[in-house]
């Protein structure tokens, strides 16, 4: 029995994000690690107040990597715990993407690699990476789209 002054916590508020799918000729997929953080993920970031998960995107790839984004398509909305922010949950609008452009690893963007969906060796993940992005790519059968 709870006495009053214990009230359960709300459960916080999902990180509302946008993420690009980079693939290459190869059908490996593009990762970036943010400064000061162990988990590498697909580029993206959170959506602003008012903003749509298309234009995130798109502003998130060109502060990320420099880019410009050619070409989306809206592969669904998916949600992980958040790797970088305890107890908190991404809800992900997840875009394949064909960026135009030099990859110039840029604001908080410590790092960059390209993995095979089905071997992205034993590097860390993040969940919505690890959990969702790679078993989608797999079962789509992704092999060329860059």
């Amino acid at each position: 029995m709870q006495s009053s002054d214990q009230v359960p916590a709300a459960p916080s508020t999902p990180i509302r994000i946008a993420a690009a799918v980079i693939a290459d000729q190869d059908g490996r997929i593009l990762l970036v690690r943010k400064r000061n953080t162990a988990f590498f993920m697909q580029p993206g970031g959170k959506l602003d107040p008012g903003e749509t998960a298309t234009a995130a995107l798109v502003r998130e790839i060109n502060e990320e990597l420099g880019c410009s984004v050619a070409e989306t398509e809206f592969l669904g909305i998916f949600s992980a715990p958040a790797a970088n922010e305890p107890s908190r949950v991404v809800e992900a609008a997840l875009f394949l993407a064909t960026i135009q452009g030099n990859i110039r690893p840029g604001a908080e963007i410590e790092e960059v690699l390209w993995v095979q969906p089905s071997q992205p060796g034993d590097r860390p993940l993040a969940p919505l990476t690890r959990d969702h992005v790679l078993r989608f790519m797999l079962a789509r059968g992704l092999r060329k789209r860059a």
